[in-house]
């Protein structure tokens, strides 16, 4: 009866992510079939404690919060959880033997969420390291499933990947991250008079990161690289028309690839993987 149990959590952690993010689905469905109950439990984990500090307005964060991170530590110890989601998010970590330390790094920077409103060095790098980067290298070890001496020659490049996607993240979403919640992730930028020369200054830093991942990806093994592709072909075109538009453009609406377009991204991907033609 457990592997009936474990296969409904991980069930559960799919629906979530199909759910929450069309673009993350589609990527997940590029990837080799053997990847893709653990990724999307890795979502559906990262999800909802994103979740927990984003939009549960009428609870007390921090007490939810603290609960989820109790939980998802004895879930991996005991190895098992009623909660779904991290009943198969624990069934990852310790088939993977993923690093308690990239766990911690994760919800270290939810905690951060919850109290920082304005973000400097080293706090800046170190939220970035814990909300992003940290996820790339759960996938990563997914994708190696034990090849220590693969995982640290793509280390830095799975940290440029999530690195950069995040940066995206937060042009895309300064609106909501600024009107609605107060925060101002990059250093030094006040979002009341963003200038051109600062968003020119963060977008080179995200050109040379996507530079640096791509390198990576095109030594992922192939069951796993047009995945990973297909998600930095979605964030460069969202990126790409992020720079086209003017500061006060991005502070009033979110920005976004349309469904259609992102089906035709796939399709693309799809071709250039099969061609092993992986370009930027």
């Amino acid at each position: 009866m457990k592997d009936l149990y474990t296969q409904t959590a991980f069930d559960c952690s799919k629906l979530i992510t199909k759910t929450y993010s069309t673009s993350f689905s589609l990527g997940i469905r590029t990837l080799n079939k053997k990847y893709h109950e653990s990724i999307y439990a890795i979502y559906g984990f990262v999800r909802y404690a994103d979740e927990i500090v984003d939009t549960f307005h009428d609870h007390n964060k921090e007490e939810l919060l603290a609960r989820f991170k109790s939980d998802t530590y004895k879930s991996i110890e005991e190895k098992i959880s009623l909660n779904p989601v991290l009943h198969s998010f624990q069934e990852v970590v310790n088939q993977y033997q993923i690093d308690l330390d990239l766990i911690e790094a994760f919800l270290i920077s939810m905690e951060m969420d919850l109290s920082k409103k304005d973000y400097e060095d080293p706090d800046y790098e170190k939220y970035i390291y814990g909300s992003a980067e940290v996820i790339g290298l759960m996938c990563l070890k997914v994708f190696l499933d034990g090849d220590e001496k693969k995982y640290q020659e793509l280390l830095k490049p799975a940290k440029h990947l999530g690195s950069a996607f995040q940066k995206v993240n937060f042009l895309r979403d300064i609106k909501s991250d600024y009107d609605e919640r107060g925060r101002v992730y990059f250093p030094g930028v006040n979002f009341k008079n963003f200038s051109r020369e600062e968003k020119n200054q963060i977008e080179s830093d995200i050109k040379e990161e996507f530079k640096q991942a791509l390198i990576g990806i095109k030594l992922l093994p192939s069951g796993a690289r047009a995945g990973v592709y297909l998600a930095y072909i979605y964030y460069s075109v969202l990126f790409k028309k992020i720079t086209k538009l003017s500061p006060e453009k991005i502070k009033t609406e979110r920005i976004r690839v349309p469904n259609g377009k992102k089906f035709l991204l796939l399709i693309k991907c799809y071709f250039l993987h099969k061609l092993n033609f992986i370009v930027a």
